[in-house]
């Protein structure tokens, strides 16, 4: 019941996922991304804990394939998950388990990966890969770009109600972390006009982090 797509740029070092689903604040449990590392998708029957192992090993310098097969040694209930690993360099590693729901299907480009399940049909992920591809912009645009392809190319077999953006750079905290944890309709279009409001700020939250003497002003009331 969810679909989504793990990405890096090579240009900026910046890695991320964006991800849409019919469940609940989907982001908070399928997305995860650490800087120097890569991104583990966690979906399906979800079991959050492979996202942070599976980061855990990608730090630790494993690449995209063998950091799957070490995140699922001796673990017993891998046919019910669905899992993307995308590693620093851009290489990814893909399981869809025998029990993963529904139409499912997964497709890999340059520099990403697309997974998805309950899909209303199996061109979902390669209609994300292909959109980023050609998309222009960051890499927020480009994921934003992928996840409406895949709505357009038909995405869940039935509504989403929320999605979410995480990306990561060369801080130790999430340079984006948005989410639409539910909304009745089209929560792909609220996250876009959300990064879209977000990403103008981007670099100034940054600079704020690890500068306050060079924070710029942040426009409100009382901060003249």
């Amino acid at each position: 019941m969810t679909f989504s797509i793990s990405a890096r740029c090579p240009d900026t070092g910046t890695m991320g996922i964006a991800i849409s689903s019919s469940s609940p604040a989907v982001a908070a449990r399928c997305s995860h991304a650490r800087a120097g590392a890569g991104v583990v998708a966690s979906q399906n029957i979800t079991d959050p804990s492979l996202g942070s192992r599976g980061l855990d090993l990608l730090a630790q310098g494993l690449g995209a394939d063998a950091a799957l097969a070490a995140l699922f040694k001796d673990y017993p209930t891998a046919d019910w998950r669905q899992i993307v690993i995308l590693d620093r360099t851009g290489k990814a590693a893909l399981h869809s388990g025998r029990e993963t729901l529904g139409v499912h299907a997964a497709a890999t480009g340059r520099d990403c990966a697309a997974a998805g399940n309950l899909l209303a049909n199996t061109n979902v992920p390669a209609a994300m890969v292909s959109a980023f591809e050609a998309a222009q912009g960051g890499l927020g645009d480009r994921l934003i770009a992928a996840m409406e392809a895949g709505h357009q190319a038909g995405g869940e077999a039935g509504p989403v109600h929320s999605a979410g953006l995480y990306m990561v750079r060369e801080v130790s905290w999430p340079i984006a972390d948005l989410r639409i944890d539910w909304i009745e309709d089209d929560p792909i279009h609220a996250l876009k006009t959300l990064w879209h409001l977000y990403k103008p700020q981007l670099e100034d939250y940054v600079t704020r982090a690890l500068d306050p003497t060079a924070a710029p002003s942040y426009g409100v009331p009382g901060d003249e």
